[in-house]
């Protein structure tokens, strides 16, 4: 397969991740449209919210855990943060695996 998140989350192409867990790894962006700007994806390749919903409550429970876990790191508990996932072409998602955005550390306009 020939994603790059995949390879990312394998070590294959080499990155610092920021936070991990049995599911899921995260590392800063690339590209970062805040201070803070986290990317969480999945360890296995999947490409959707409906695939992950195959998933178990622990898996989940997880990812909520390691979001918890980066925003404290990252200083943006208190002050808030934005947790989104884009979905689809249209809704601007480059990557064809699933990735959450982490946005913090200023204040964020609104959406809409």
């Amino acid at each position: 397969m020939d994603c790059i998140f995949c390879k990312i989350a394998s070590g294959e192409i080499k990155s610092s991740f920021v936070g991990e867990n049995d599911w899921f790894v995260a590392f800063d962006d690339i590209n970062p449209v805040a201070p803070a700007h986290v990317l969480v994806i999945p360890r296995d390749h999947v490409k959707s919210l409906e695939e992950l919903t195959a998933f178990d409550g622990d898996v989940l429970k997880s990812l909520y855990d390691l979001v918890d876990e980066i925003v404290r790191s990252k200083g943006i508990k208190d002050s808030g943060f934005r947790l989104i996932v884009n979905q689809g072409s249209d809704s601007g998602q480059e990557v064809e695996h699933l990735h959450f955005h982490i946005l913090g550390g200023r204040k964020l306009g609104r959406l809409g």
